[in-house]
């Protein structure tokens, strides 16, 4: 029963038209994004913005899940209720975060490892217990002529299956997150290479680790050339890189795909999944699960202040609805321009 439970939450998650908004910033980065827009990272500015997202009228057209920070599954709406049934009223799947960020690997100059695992299953029977029905941990990679290394991508594969076995053990999908950075210069051949290499000891890690992963989500960065690079690859090559690449390296079975923005622009991110949905059908669903991309235009609208929830409130839906349809390929630029 419970493992049928884990592969229709997973499938949910990735339902026709849907994708996952990312509301999990670090106390760090929820900082920095209010700092962009001049507003203090108080417990009550991050519980107010994180209000205007989730009571936005009509965004679960488009968004199946939401992932949230610690402090935030324990926080209420303006009228009391509990974010996470507050989400679930609106039939908006809650999810939480679980890792402990990416620290320094040893002996291993320019390279992390995601920490988390100590007490992790005592964390999920908490968080089970306040609602959320998904995980997340985020691993990160970057790459140069030399990174990653065989050990880093090991090391980040063994802890990402090491908390997708203790999840579906909790009764929660966990979505695996491999970020390879996109910073440099790298071109998108050298980004396709080291992806396959993430994906390939991941799912090594996952299958010897009994994790079902008809159970689970990846959530990757797409094959893209590096942020820095002189002659960067456009949509069509974006979208044509990235699936042959998965297509080698991620199990049929795998319910979902669903990309993080990493540093795109909002439009590049949507633009790029809409490539990809174009030349479907795929076997597992494409969607997204974007935080900035998702977010930006509605955190710069409201400006913490009270009056301009409304218009946060329409950037928001705007940029969810864009992104609902680049996953039928049905998204055009034009679009970008209709009233919100």
């Amino acid at each position: 029963m419970a493992e049928h439970d884990l592969h229709e939450t997973a499938r949910a998650l990735v339902a026709e038209g849907k994708g996952i908004l990312a509301a999990d910033e670090s106390s760090g980065t929820i900082k920095k994004r209010f700092d962009s827009i001049g507003v203090e990272s108080t417990e009550e500015t991050r519980r107010a913005y994180r209000d205007l997202l989730f009571t936005t009228a009509g965004a679960e057209e488009f968004i199946s899940g939401v992932i949230l920070f610690d402090e935030t599954i324990r926080q209420q709406a303006l009228d009391g209720t509990p974010f996470p049934q507050l989400l679930e009223s609106k039939g908006i799947i809650p999810g939480i975060k679980v890792d402990q960020g990416a620290k320094p690997l040893a002996l291993a100059d320019g390279e992390t490892v995601t920490e988390g695992l100590d007490g992790l299953r005592e964390r999920l029977a908490e968080y089970r217990g306040l609602g959320a029905r998904f995980a997340k941990w985020r691993a990160t990679y970057s790459i140069s002529d030399a990174l990653p290394s065989e050990y880093c991508i090991w090391t980040n594969a063994h802890a990402l299956a090491r908390y997708a076995a203790l999840c579906q053990e909790a009764g929660i999908v966990p979505i695996v997150e491999p970020e390879v950075l996109m910073d440099g210069t790298h071109t998108i051949e050298r980004a396709y290479h080291v992806t396959g290499r993430v994906l390939n000891a991941l799912y090594t890690e996952l299958f010897d680790q009994r994790v079902d992963v008809e159970g689970t989500l990846l959530k990757p960065n797409m094959v893209l050339s590096g942020y820095e690079a002189s002659d960067r690859a456009g949509t069509d090559e974006v979208a044509d890189w990235t699936l042959r690449c998965f297509a080698k390296h991620v199990p049929a079975a795998v319910p979902g795909i669903v990309f993080l923005s990493g540093g795109q622009s909002d439009e590049d991110a949507t633009a790029h999944l809409n490539a990809m949905n174009a030349r479907g059908p795929h076997p597992w669903q494409l969607s997204f699960s974007y935080g900035r991309a998702l977010q930006a235009p509605a955190l710069k609208a409201w400006g913490g202040e009270a009056e301009n929830v409304e218009a946060g409130q329409r950037a928001y839906y705007h940029r969810a609805k864009m992104n609902s349809a680049a996953r039928t390929g049905a998204y055009a630029p034009e679009l970008e321009h209709e009233a919100a």
